[in-house]
């Protein structure tokens, strides 16, 4: 599964070679959907070119990234076209319920089982996360982001049927692998 849960977005040179690791192509031929639309607040706005950043420091051409605000309805070949999805942070809870009255839930769902490359950045990682009411249902336990390194979760592999909440680090993300979730940093 190409799922990159995350605090900061591609704050590392660890957690951006995992991103381009999942990647099938080349990052210049990558086509990207960009949705800022958990950022409803003057702070998380103010973040918005740092995320717009990691895709392009990563070689994914300006060119090549839709900006999707969830206010409309899906296109159906949407998805057939775009490579990565990378979920802005802001508020978890908008995020969440524009993502369900636009039906993308299903869209994302179906984007991941099929290879596509998802990166979930503050809000957009913990709407994943069992905490989440109504939650898309990829992380058995709750998820807290932007944690100091003094509680964060170590680096390792976990159970994916894990419960115990996990404290995400500034400088680390979840990914998967076949029966675990790795924390790395």
């Amino acid at each position: 599964m190409n799922v990159l849960l995350t605090s900061c977005g591609l704050e590392t040179k660890v957690i951006e070679q995992a991103f381009l690791k999942m990647l099938n192509k080349a990052p210049s031929q990558v086509r990207a959907i960009f949705i800022p639309t958990a950022a409803i607040s003057p702070d998380a706005i103010e973040v918005l070119p740092k995320c717009l950043n990691d895709l392009l420091k990563c070689g994914i051409v300006r060119e090549n990234i839709f900006v999707y605000d969830l206010h409309d309805a899906v296109d159906d070949n949407l998805f057939e076209t775009y490579d990565v999805i990378y979920l802005c942070g802001g508020d978890p809870k908008y995020l969440l319920r524009r993502i369900r009255e636009q039906g993308f839930d299903r869209e994302l769902e179906s984007f991941v089982k099929h290879g596509g490359v998802v990166v979930g950045v503050s809000a957009g990682s913990m709407i994943f996360a069992d905490d989440m009411p109504n939650n898309l249902g990829l992380l058995q336990c709750a998820l807290d982001v932007h944690c100091g390194k003094d509680i964060c979760e170590k680096a390792g592999h976990y159970s994916l049927s894990r419960i115990e909440r996990i404290r995400l680090g500034n400088e680390q993300a979840i990914t998967f692998e076949k029966d675990s979730l790795v924390i790395i940093e």
